[in-house]
Parts: C-alpha cells; structure tokens; sequence
C-alpha cells in the first residue's frame, strides 16, 4: 500500500511506443517530474490507444489504456481512477486527434465522470472556431481546474476567441538541458565532413511544406555547394495507412527533376531523443516549414532553439511566440525566394550566424524539462498541497575535473567549455580544495585525491616570500605579484583548516597545508577586511579540530575583532557588521558560531545568532532565498539589489546554516538550508534551474531575465561545495 504522504499524478494522453509528438512530450514531461521530485510525487500513464489497438508493448509506468472510439472505456476508466486511494490528480495532455468523436469530445464523458482534481494541457489551441469546436473546448474548460498552454498567445486565443474564465497558466514547451557546441565534432562523428547542412525533422506528411525548401536549394547552392538538405522522419503512421508515401515520392521526384540528389537526403525513421540531437547539432541551420498558420505549438521548433541553432521557419503561431529577429528569420508560406534569401543571410555573415545560435540557447534555457517539470511540480503542489520536496541530485564531480589541468582548476568557462585565456585563481583552487576534502572524506576516491594534490601544489606555488598567497595566475603560470587579496588569502586559510581537521587525508597532505597556515598567521592578523577575517577564522577553528595545534589566541582576537565590529554597527533596525551588506554575508556569523564552539564564548554565540536571523530577515522571501545582487550592494536605507544573483551566496548560506544547525540543534536552521539549497534548482527569483545535472556544472549566475549559462569554477565548486555539505545531514 502507498504511503499516505506520497502522491501519484495520472497523466492522460498517448505514449510511446506510439509514435506520435504528444507520446514523445509526456515521457519526457513525466521522466522530469520522477527524477525531481520522486518519491513525495509519482507519475503513472492512463495511454489513450488508437481504434482499440493494443499492439503497444508498454512499460509498467502505464498502468491504464483505453481505446479512443470506444466510448464505453472512457466511462469505466473515470469509475476505476475515481476509487483509487493513489491517485491525486489527473493531468491529461490534449491534442484533437487522440480522443474520439467529434473534436475528441468523447473526453466529455470521462470528464463528467471524474472526481479527482484535473489539470489539462493544450498542444493544440484553434483560432477563430466554428460553433461546435467552440462548444467542446469550453465544455472542457468547465470540468478542468486549470489549463496549461505553451505561448502567451494560446492564453489570447482561448481568452478572445473561446471565451473561457478558467485559470490559464504558461508552461513552455520542454526542450532537453543539452550542451553549446559547435557543428563541426557531431558532423564528423556523422560522416558529413565540412558539408553546410540545413535540416528538417518530424513525423511526415503535407503539411511539413518540404518541397519549398526544396525549391529554394538551386539558388543557394550556386554559392554553396557543399550544402546538404537533411529530411529527417517517417511518414506519419495515420497519413501512411491513408495514402501510403505519397508525399514522400513526390519530394524525391521533386529533388530528381532538380537534380538535387547530392544535396538532399531523407531519413525515412522514427527518431529517438539522442538521435534528434546529433542532427540538431550537425545543422548549420534548421528549417521548420510548417503550412499550418494556426499552429500553436512545435516541439522540433524549440528543441533546435534549445540546441542553440539557428533557425528559418514559416510565421505559424509558435513560431511568431519565439523567433525574433535575434534568434531567426521567418520567412513566407510556399514562397521558395524566401527562404532562399534568409538561408543566405545567414550564411553569409559567420557573425549573424554565431548570434542567432547563442542567442537561441541563452533565450530557451527557461525551457529545459528541468524548468518545465518544476513549474508542473509546482501546479501539483498548490492544488493537491502538498509540501516542499527537496531535490538533491547525485553527486557529480565531472565538470570540477573538466575544468582542472596538472597545473590548477581553470577560472572561467565559455559554455561548459575551460577558457585557458582566464588563467587561475587562488579562490577557485581554494574553493576546489575544499570540495575535494569534503568529497574524498565521504567516498575514498582515489582520483579526488589526485585533484586535491593538485589544489594543494597551486596553494604552494602562490606563496610568497612575505608569506601572502596570491591571487591570480596567468594562463603561462606568472603570478601577478601586484595584487593581493585578503579576502583569496581568507579562503585559502578556509580550505587549509577544512583540510587539516579531516583524519582520512594523508598525512603528508595534511603537513604541507598545516605549514602554510602557520607561515600565514602574521599575514592574518594584520587583516583589516571583515569577510576575509571571517573566513580566516573559519580556518583557524577548523584546523583547532585537530588536537596537535593551538590556535585558541588567534582565534579569540579574530572573534574579538568581529564582536566589536558587530558592536559598533548594529541598530534595533540594523543588526549587522557593517552599515552595507554586500558579498559572503553569512560567512561572518558562520566564523562566530564555529568560534564559540573552539571557546564556548556566549557573546560569540549571541552575535552569531542575532546577526543571522538579520541576515536571514534579509535574503528571505517566505521560504525562496533571494540573496543581495551584484548589480549594487544593501546600503542601510536604502534599496536592495536583487539582481545579478551569485550561487556563491546561496552556497555560503546553506554551509552557514548548517554550521548553525549542528551547533545548536535548531531545527529552523536546518529547514532554512534546505530552502536556500533549492535555490539551485529553480526556487529562485525567476523559477530557474541553475545547477546543469547533464555536465555537472552550475550556471554563472541569475540575472534579471536569464541565467548567465557559462558554467565557470566558482559557481560550480559554490554548488558542489553546498550539495556535499548535506551528506552528513
């Protein structure tokens, strides 16, 4: 029996292995929503057969199947979901042509039956319908509790044209979290060598509009003779039983009488999702064709955006929604000139071409499955309330070793890709230090203390004869000299400490990293920045763990030193250090916590917790953290900045709430860590996933409409230091 607090989600509509774009969309849409939020929700599949055929060879997820002609399946289903005790809610996903009778309006009868909350989503919304249409759409909006469309203008249509007041909520189109890259590896791995490939992908039938396209290539092709026309897809399977390849051998005798066969290929086959994306990412341009000006959404339209492609498409609806000028060109129906020149403008210029594909991935990162099954996750959890569900991936360390040479961990990235031109920095190979620590500590990977080892050389490659850890390292290993940090130098001592308390590091390890902490002591105490005295105070309690060294004196004048900061600043309204807050706030009443447990000072107890609940009364809107933005610090009577958003921050305040958690065993603490670690995964000012589950790396940061998509060492070391902080919770 199911355990009450679990809650099972019964998605309505075809699934593979039917071949059909709506089947393809609910795999994808329920395989989001398990791995997110598997076990509090489960997804189950009520398939909708086509004319009784019970041919599918379905997997245990699909628990009910009905026949879309038979009416009487539709009464009965209702009947049986209706007594189950599992199922919370049914979210069914329409498309006209699944359900049977006229307009589907066999769905009615299910409808009228059901007791269980509904949810439906449109894929296909009709302008301007004749009465009848009219009628079926708003019987349904009636009996569902909420719709969900994929474009604004599908809320216009229903609104204007239809007429409904039900509830009307956005969820984009999903599209898989793939990486930018650029054509040339996957048209090697296909075999299409340096050839300039346009494409076109999905089930075939008339309405593709294929043969314009086709009309358009002679034209191109005089300037572009390498080019190459992919057509890729079957002839849809009800068109086939119709009218057999019809279509398909007109295209052929089409590109025949052009004497087009080196230049145009067709790929009569089913694609699966990995196969979809290697052509993706082999096209130079894709080329969506559709004839339907009506239609309101395209799943291959937005997984080429999502590949980071450019795009040519005919102004149907969807396309209207997202493709502008910076993203694509549209171009006429049935009109081959046009298409001609927009393909042309794009390979005519390497750099409109380069802007149109990064554009295009940066504007469809809001469409990720991840983002899309967190907004569904979100619809399920207001209406069925059910309560926060935490989502903590895997531990992946990949793209922390991606971005590592024999030298260091690389600073920043381009994508996903090191950019060596950015040198090394001593934060990023502290910060990397410690994930490596805290990593080995719990897993015993050999290779983890590999990497260590080489985080730990860069520490001591970095010091310098005046006994500073400097900061930056040029990509041909000069140090810049010129410039020192304190706040590097803190967070190197940080990274030392955490290394020197853990028992299973080698020794040898742990007896270079405790002589450069204690060559770096005079350094520390001369330190006169409030962050960098918190994290070297960090270190310093860290490395007291470890009963061989005393660092009792410097920890108390450092602790000291923050109290009277801490004294000199606060204000009933202001309970802080300073008169701003800024960057690494958490790290302060982090440093004071784990003092008070090396001395048992109270007065360092009682500054640590007045100070985070301010901190906290701060950077938290209910239970979303919304730490302060680079665009501008939090000066005292004045405006906060909320934009642009570091995971840093999110990082510090979970690893100091844990602090805060074990300390004093306030269990506030810990539900605030949890909040603030989901930070990453999209419970955040714009309802975005940062952290990349597909490389292992975290997004640079959350702007005020997007998410900045390079994935550099801070933000992925800020996430991996956070998710390895809650193994032991």
């Amino acid at each position: 029996m199911q355990k009450r607090d679990n809650f099972t989600i019964l998605f309505m509509g075809s699934y593979p292995p039917r071949e059909c774009g709506i089947a393809t969309f609910t795999k994808d849409l329920t395989s989001s929503i398990d791995k997110r939020f598997s076990p509090k929700i489960k997804t189950k599949i009520l398939a909708v057969n086509k004319n009784g055929s019970n041919i599918y060879n379905y997997p245990k997820k699909v628990i009910f199947q009905i026949s879309d002609n038979d009416i009487k399946d539709y009464i009965e289903m209702a009947k049986k979901i209706n007594i189950s005790r599992d199922i919370k809610l049914v979210c069914i996903q329409h498309e006209f042509g699944i359900f049977g009778g006229e307009y589907g309006d066999y769905l009615l009868t299910f409808l009228e039956i059901i007791e269980k909350p509904v949810i439906i989503t449109f894929h296909s919304i009709v302008p301007n319908p004749n009465e009848r249409l009219k009628k079926v759409v708003g019987a349904i909006a009636e009996k569902v509790g909420l719709i969900v469309v994929m474009t604004k203008k599908g809320i216009d249509i229903l609104r204007k044209d239809y007429n409904l007041q039900t509830p009307i909520k956005i969820i984009p189109h999903g599209i898989p979290n793939v990486s930018f890259e650029e054509q040339i590896k996957e048209k090697k791995n296909m075999g299409f060598g340096d050839r300039i490939i346009l494409s076109s992908f999905g089930l075939m039938n008339r309405g593709k509009g294929y043969e314009y396209v086709i009309e358009a290539l002679p034209e191109i092709i005089k300037e572009y003779p390498k080019l190459l026309y992919l057509i890729v897809g079957e002839t849809h399977p009800v068109i086939r039983k119709k009218e057999g390849e019809e279509y398909r051998n007109y295209l052929e005798q089409k590109v025949k009488d052009l004497n087009l066969e080196k230049h145009v290929k067709f790929y009569n086959k089913y694609l699966k999702l990995e196969e979809i994306i290697k052509y993706l990412k082999a096209s130079d341009i894709y080329i969506s064709s559709g004839l339907d000006p009506n239609q309101i959404t395209s799943g291959t339209l937005v997984y080429a955006l999502g590949c980071g492609r450019a795009v040519v498409s005919t102004p149907f609806l969807h396309a209207q929604d997202c493709i502008k000028d910076d993203t694509g060109l549209l171009v006429e129906f049935k009109n081959p000139k046009s298409y001609a020149n927009a393909i042309l403008t794009i390979l005519n210029s390497s750099e409109i071409k380069n802007e149109l594909e990064k554009n295009s991935y940066i504007k469809t990162r809001h469409m990720t499955w991840e983002n899309v099954s967190l907004s569904y996750g979100k619809l399920f959890r207001d209406i069925l309330k059910i309560p926060n569900v935490h989502h903590f991936p895997k531990i992946n360390i990949n793209h922390m070793f991606r971005m590592t040479d024999d030298f260091g961990i690389i600073q920043f990235a381009r994508k996903h890709v090191p950019d060596i031109e950015s040198g090394y920095t001593l934060d990023d190979n502290a910060r990397a230090l410690i994930a490596c620590t805290l990593h080995y500590s719990h897993f015993k990977e050999f290779r983890t203390l590999q990497f260590l080892k080489t985080y730990l050389d860069y520490i001591k490659y970095v010091q310098g004869s005046d006994s500073r850890l400097y900061n930056h390292v040029d990509k041909n290993k000069k140090i810049n000299l010129e410039e020192w940090s304190e706040d590097a130098q803190g967070r190197a001592i940080w990274a030392l400490g955490i290394l020197i308390k853990n028992r299973s590091i080698p020794e040898d390890f742990k007896r270079d990293a405790r002589k450069l902490l204690i060559d770096s002591l005079p350094v520390i105490m001369r330190m006169q920045s409030p962050r960098s005295i918190a994290f070297s105070l960090i270190g310093l309690c860290y490395a007291q763990e470890n009963q061989s060294l005393d660092f009792k004196p410097h920890i108390i004048r450092l602790a000291d030193w923050l109290v009277s900061a801490f004294s000199s600043n606060s204000l009933e309204d202001w309970q802080w250090f300073e008169s701003y807050l800024t960057y690494s706030n958490s790290k302060l009443p982090e440093s004071l916590f784990l003092a008070f447990s090396v001395t048992n000072n109270n007065q360092y107890l009682k500054t640590a917790e007045i100070s985070l609940r301010f901190l906290i009364s701060q950077t938290f809107n209910n239970s979303t953290f919304a730490p302060i933005g680079q665009e501008s610090w939090f000066i005292k009577g004045q405006k906060r900045s909320y934009f642009d958003q570091q995971p840093i921050e999110a990082s510090y305040m979970v690893q100091t709430l844990l602090v805060a958690y074990k300390i004093t065993n306030n269990n506030h603490y810990k539900k605030r860590a949890l909040d603030a670690f989901q930070w990453f995964f999209g419970k955040n000012a714009l309802n975005q996933v940062l952290y990349n589950e597909s490389t292992g790396g975290c997004y640079d940061g959350l702007g005020n409409r997007s998410v900045n998509i390079n994935q550099g060492a801070e933000s992925t070391l800020s996430y991996l230091i956070a998710r390895l902080s809650f193994v032991d919770f």
